[in-house]
């Protein structure tokens, strides 16, 4: 009796496996097929920015689906430091404008050498490139000021840390948050020495919690002046915000790196976003955008008053990138110090 109810279980569960989805090959490759359409990025690029890209994108590779993060950049490595230690990273792709980071990334191994197609038609601000990553922008920062507050334009980096109408009221972005700002503050100390940024706050300067948020406090009225990244003031003057980008002599100059990591799941849709990132199609969106791109064939909008591609790479402050990466830290840690 046993045995016949036995052999009747078992006929049923086989029935059941077979067709109820027991044998779930089909699934399974559907499943497998999902997970190898994707792409899955970090990056510290506004919505502004990053999404019309996206957009772009996925028009030409309509059946890739693009997962996009966008935090500041040290939220961002703090986030790979832990997937790093789960074992597994999930984001396929980094752009973000700390350069350190991608030296240090590179020395320890994580990215996959890969020179985007097209590599000979852009401008490129690393002496020591070997593909390990790729300038997608060069990004400029500048004097924001409020038009309302200011209506004069400050004659140079010196009136900020001067004059009293910058007194208690000029805004920078967290450097321990923010890869341009700490960018800037390494470009300002290395052209100024780090008694400038004493000055700064002794002129009453203030550290705010990010690059978007700096720029929102100098358009109500909260700072008369920041220092801003290019193309999230762009997208407040587009808005109607009273604030104007003013470039003095000795231009900070913040490349945005591209790299795709060696242990990547989608490595191939990978390369082809690096590779769509450099056409003229998405550099022309990164100067409509309001920032500087890596292509000279690339059409400036005159609102922006943005410095041409090779203006930007051949008269921004040089610095050697391996030397901020070794004081990044102590830079940081300088700076909140002061700015408590």
């Amino acid at each position: 009796m046993f045995k016949k109810i036995f052999t009747a279980t078992l006929l049923l569960v086989t029935l059941l496996m077979t067709g109820c989805g027991g044998d779930n090959s089909s699934d399974k490759n559907a499943a497998d097929k999902k997970s190898a359409n994707k792409l899955v990025i970090y990056t510290s690029m506004k919505e502004s920015l990053i999404g019309g890209i996206v957009d772009g994108f996925k028009a030409k590779y309509p059946d890739i689906e693009v997962d996009w993060q966008s935090a500041g950049a040290g939220k961002i490595m703090a986030k790979l430091d832990a997937e790093r230690q789960s074992g597994h990273l999930m984001a396929d792709i980094i752009w973000t404008s700390e350069v350190p980071d991608f030296y240090q990334m590179k020395n320890e191994g994580l990215l996959e050498k890969y020179q985007p197609a097209g590599f000979e038609e852009l401008l490129n601000p690393f002496d020591d490139y070997d593909g390990s990553f790729t300038a997608a922008r060069l990004g400029t920062l500048g004097i924001v000021i409020n038009t309302n507050k200011i209506t004069t334009d400050p004659a140079g980096w010196e009136t900020i840390a001067t004059d009293p109408l910058y007194k208690n009221s000029f805004g920078i972005a967290d450097p321990a948050l923010s890869g341009t700002a700490f960018m800037s503050i390494a470009l300002l100390e290395k052209q100024f020495g780090w008694d400038y940024i004493v000055r700064l706050h002794d002129n009453g300067a203030t550290k705010s919690k990010g690059s978007g948020r700096v720029i929102d406090d100098t358009a109500d009225g909260v700072l008369n002046a920041c220092l801003g990244v290019d193309y999230i003031t762009a997208g407040k003057i587009d808005k109607g915000a009273p604030l104007k980008m003013v470039y003095p002599h000795e231009l900070l100059m913040v490349p945005s790196p591209v790299a795709i990591f060696k242990d990547a799941d989608h490595k191939d849709n990978a390369k082809k976003f690096v590779d769509y990132l450099m056409t003229q199609e998405a550099q022309q969106k990164v100067a409509e955008a309001g920032t500087v791109p890596v292509r000279r064939d690339v059409k400036m909008p005159e609102r922006y008053n943005l410095p041409a591609p090779e203006d930007a790479l051949n008269n921004g402050i040089k610095i050697n990138y391996s030397d901020v990466l070794e004081n990044k830290d102590d830079t940081v840690k300088k700076f909140s110090n002061l700015f408590k």
